[in-house]
């Protein structure tokens, strides 16, 4: 068997993880010329340089030739030239192009934060030929779960654009605190909420700096559950959070809260470099965590959970870890794997890097230079390296 041809299930874009995940994928898959890439999905792309556009018109003029065929014939299909690589979300569902299309070799891609896998789930994972997890800590407890092929890649991180730089100064002398993530419980905004708030009672020229929208703000709602907020953000008319005003509403002064809005992947480097510190207290990451790995390769020290797949990005010195984990929920749950960080240790660390920018910059340059190694240059040739005996 010939495999000619790598297809990415998901849509490309420059605006959330997956496709960023999957723009850069393809991109470097065009680049090493190993194996061609083929996308399955209209792309999304805001903010994206016109010659990197002009890189992928073939590969869209293509897809949209498949589609209109597929449509056509009014039946699945299956290329016996053409590996798929099929993003799968809860409970290893797929995506509906993958009812459609079908290769020779097909392999799921999974950053999974529910455990308890049901047989009909497990059937589903074991149905592929192999099965790619974002983190050490996805493979090792999927193949517990019994999961027969699972292998860990990490995803990268486009070091051509995310790498230490000078700041604008455009927040001088304030003390700039970054939050990224979509809002929702297992991100952890609420402990952020909450150890900001006291840390700016003895710091008052701080400022909260966040980057927490999404295209699926229903995700926020269970961030209701959470003790160290009052409720989830509301959102107004044009479907968007309305995150300063729930920020406030939890205490935080408005003065010291800034929400970016919505942010193609290419303006977070210059956001990233003008702070000081990132926190990330997520109870749960099936992958590394892109925005916390982008903020390490910035320069940014970052504080980071000690937990899930942010354990495949931490060392001994290159971050400041939230060391002191404990169960979130009913061992019974399928969250029983979540961590929670406490919100005493997040201050601590916070008042170490305000007192000690020495020792904070001599991290972020660890950091930064441990994050170097995982450019997609890098994870591409990674990738394509887990599933060589299958192309």
């Amino acid at each position: 068997m010939t495999i000619e041809r790598l297809a990415v299930s998901w849509q490309l874009s420059d605006t959330h993880g997956w496709g960023i995940f999957g723009l850069n994928l393809v991109q470097n898959l065009m680049r090493i010329g190993h194996i061609r890439p083929l996308i399955l999905s209209e792309p999304n792309l805001l903010n994206v340089p016109e010659e990197e556009i002009d890189e992928l018109r073939p590969l869209i003029a293509e897809m949209r030739q498949i589609m209109a065929a597929i449509k056509k014939k009014g039946q699945p299909v299956q290329s016996a030239q053409v590996a798929i690589l099929h993003a799968l979300g809860l409970d290893f569902q797929h995506l509906e192009i993958s009812d459609l299309v079908r290769g020779a070799r097909n392999i799921g891609f999974t950053f999974f934060e529910r455990g308890d896998f049901s047989t009909v789930a497990l059937d589903r994972a074991n149905a592929y030929d192999r099965i790619l997890a974002g983190s050490s800590w996805n493979r090792d407890y999927g193949r517990a779960a019994g999961i027969r092929d699972i292998e860990f890649v990490s995803q990268g991180v486009n070091t051509s654009i995310f790498h230490p730089s000078k700041g604008s100064d455009i927040y001088r002398n304030r003390f700039t605190i970054f939050s990224g993530g979509k809002l929702e419980l297992r991100k952890g905004q609420d402990l952020v909420v909450t150890a900001f708030k006291i840390f700016h009672d003895h710091h008052p020229d701080s400022l909260l700096v966040t980057s927490w929208h999404n295209g699926w703000p229903e995700s926020a709602m269970d961030i209701s559950a959470s003790i160290h907020v009052k409720a989830a953000p509301m959102v107004d008319a044009e479907g968007n959070l309305m995150i300063t005003q729930w920020a406030v509403d939890n205490g935080v002064p408005f003065n010291a809260f800034i929400d970016l809005g919505w942010l193609p992947n290419r303006a977070v480097p210059a956001v990233l470099w003008d702070m000081d510190v990132a926190v990330f207290p997520n109870r749960c990451e099936g992958g590394t965590n892109l925005v916390a790995m982008e903020a390490m390769a910035c320069g940014v020290p970052c504080i980071l959970s000690a937990n899930t797949g942010h354990l495949d990005i931490i060392t001994d010195d290159n971050c400041f870890a939230l060391g002191d984990q404990r169960p979130v929920t009913d061992p019974n749950s399928r969250t029983s794997m979540w961590r929670e960080s406490q919100v005493e240790q997040i201050v601590e660390q916070l008042e170490k890097i305000y007192t000690d920018r020495a020792v904070a910059q001599q991290r972020s340059e660890v950091g930064a230079a441990f994050i170097s190694n995982l450019s997609w240059q890098n994870q591409t040739a990674v990738l394509i390296d887990a599933v060589s005996d299958l192309l």
